[in-house]
């Protein structure tokens, strides 16, 4: 194997140009904190992974340059709750929880403690399985726990400049007015819990009075009432000041001129002190060939445990890894998916030195294998396989899996020379080409779908001389599979019998297909033949 040791190659991915920005920005820390977050206000989907990859890019690009590093990813679940998502059970249940904190909005799965939590542990629970281990932080605990009092206070105290720095960005259409009453923060209800409330006045320190529309009216020590919650665009600014956080990427939303980002990196400075993180801009991820069984369950929101079903771990780190962080991409679940695998088996080789580029000036060489191998090594869960991974093409591997009906143990048997440590990658591979043939092929690639007559039924339409030629095939060719030194010469066996016979040889070769999976097509006949096997192909072919 030709290995990509540190002093080999200059890292040349987008995560280490952002990484070496941040170092060359920031100065030498003993510690750089990068964050991501999100409201789980709903399915966290395939478009927030993109959030959450991207950071985590830049993490491993940072700890590979000898940096400490701190990946902290807080859940915004402190927000309120606005609207009942189209995917979720019990809807009516939800509608009576809006305007409550997540927190405080039942799961109607039944499964956690709360609406919030339901989308935290679904998300949680499957980043080990991408090679992801942030530190998770939860801003209901935080501010309940009054973490925050001191930023919350140091924003009433300085709301009129907090108010210039949102108007800075706006049109004179938007900008709130110099009578305006402007407050940073909002309240839930100490007694009906809603967000539904006015602040009516502030004592300069610790005491903010409000009232709600249940008719609560009171003042209340933000020392000690965990309800105040600062608005989205001081909230950020305040806890980057907190967490002291380098490094915090954005939708194409949020860094858009005059967007969040630049109102919050005014008041990060100006109220608050701190240095806005370095950003960068990633764009929306789409979706392609989406199977029904998924949009039906899902409302075409697509989660990453459904990417998962179809991209084993490493090849959809690869898709985010391979893609530039700020142009907009299609992640597919049709046809597409065969040719996703074949690149990423493609730079799996060039890594391992089993195969080589075909451009030959040597320069554009070298960074193209720095580039792949760069790519591919940020696409390993944790650290580089100590060996080769076992390929077997993805087309391929669906054929195996549907000749063994499934059964992975069968198909990693008869691949025969499968190493013990080679095995975990492959068998979440299979997985992946076995939910895919049955959830996706029907729709996109039904020639693809195919089940072996095992139950000793035939195919009624042959008849006459294409019954004797396939009689011939069994009696002659069968025995035969195996020993082939190479499929064409299998091939042309049934050739030589459909000549002998007078016979078209692609309508044998449509008998044979009908008499083995009862449909006019199938993988290519020959191979097909040698992974089915002359015993199996013997008792299908008896009936005739």
């Amino acid at each position: 194997m030709k290995t990509m040791a540190n002093n080999e190659n200059t890292y040349n991915h987008w995560a280490d140009q952002v990484a070496a920005r941040i170092i060359k920005e920031k100065g030498d820390l003993p510690s750089y904190t990068c964050a991501s977050g999100i409201t789980p206000s709903g399915t966290v989907h395939i478009g927030n992974f993109r959030e959450i990859i991207t950071v985590d890019l830049v993490v491993r690009a940072l700890r590979d340059a000898g940096k400490n590093v701190r990946f902290i990813y807080s859940w915004d679940d402190y927000d309120v709750f606005r609207k009942v998502p189209g995917n979720m059970p019990k809807p009516e249940v939800l509608q009576n929880y809006l305007r409550y904190p997540i927190t405080s909005v039942p799961d109607t799965f039944d499964r956690d403690e709360n609406y919030a939590r339901h989308h935290e542990v679904d998300i949680e629970t499957q980043l080990p399985r991408v090679g992801i281990h942030p530190e998770f932080l939860y801003q209901s605990s935080r501010y309940q726990a009054h973490r925050y009092v001191e930023g919350i206070k140091k924003s009433l105290q300085n709301r009129e400049l907090i108010k210039e720095c949102l108007n800075t960005y706006r049109d004179d259409e938007h900008k709130m007015k110099p009578e305006d009453v402007y407050w940073p923060t909002s309240i839930f209800c100490g007694k009906c819990k809603k967000d539904t409330t006015e602040i009516t006045g502030y004592d300069g320190e610790y005491g903010v009075s409000y009232k709600c529309e249940c008719g609560c009216d009171e003042t209340v020590d933000i020392r000690e009432f965990g309800g105040i919650k600062l608005g989205w665009r001081v909230d950020w600014p305040m806890r980057w000041n907190e967490e002291k956080v380098v490094f915090e990427p954005g939708g194409k939303d949020h860094i858009s001129p005059g967007g969040s980002y630049d109102t919050a990196k005014e008041v990060s400075k100006k109220v608050f002190g701190w240095d806005a993180p370095v950003t960068m801009k990633y764009d929306f991820v789409k979706l392609k060939g989406v199977p029904g069984k998924m949009s039906s369950s899902k409302g075409k929101v697509i989660s990453l445990v459904d990417a998962l079903e179809v991209y084993q771990p490493e090849v959809l780190r690869y898709i985010f890894a391979q893609n530039k962080v700020d142009h907009e991409f299609s992640i597919s679940f049709d046809l597409d998916v065969l040719t996703i695998y074949e690149a990423y088996d493609r730079t799996e080789r060039y890594v391992w030195g089993t195969e080589e580029p075909k451009e030959k000036d040597p320069a554009k060489r070298a960074s193209l294998l720095a580039r792949e191998k760069r790519i591919y090594e940020l696409s390993q869960l944790e650290g580089m396989p100590s060996v080769m991974p076992y390929q077997v093409p993805f087309r391929l591997l669906t054929t195996l899996l549907q000749t063994y009906d499934g059964d992975i143990d069968a198909v990693i048997k008869s691949l025969g020379d499968v190493k013990p440590e080679q095995e975990e990658c492959l068998r979440r591979r299979a997985v992946c080409a076995w939910y895919w043939i049955n959830a996706s092929a029907p729709d996109c690639a039904e020639d693809m779908c195919f089940k072996i007559r095992k139950d000793g039924s035939k195919a009624e339409d042959i008849t006459g001389d294409m019954l004797k030629a396939v009689q011939r095939v069994r009696d002659e060719v069968v025995p035969r599979v195996g020993s082939f030194a190479m499929d064409k010469e299998c091939q042309q066996a049934m050739y030589d019998i459909a000549t002998e016979m007078g016979l078209d040889a692609k309508a044998l070769f449509t008998a044979l297909y009908h008499a083995i999976i009862g449909k006019d097509q199938g993988p290519r006949l020959a191979n097909f033949m040698k992974i089915i096997g002359k015993e199996t192909l013997t008792q299908i072919l008896s009936v005739y």
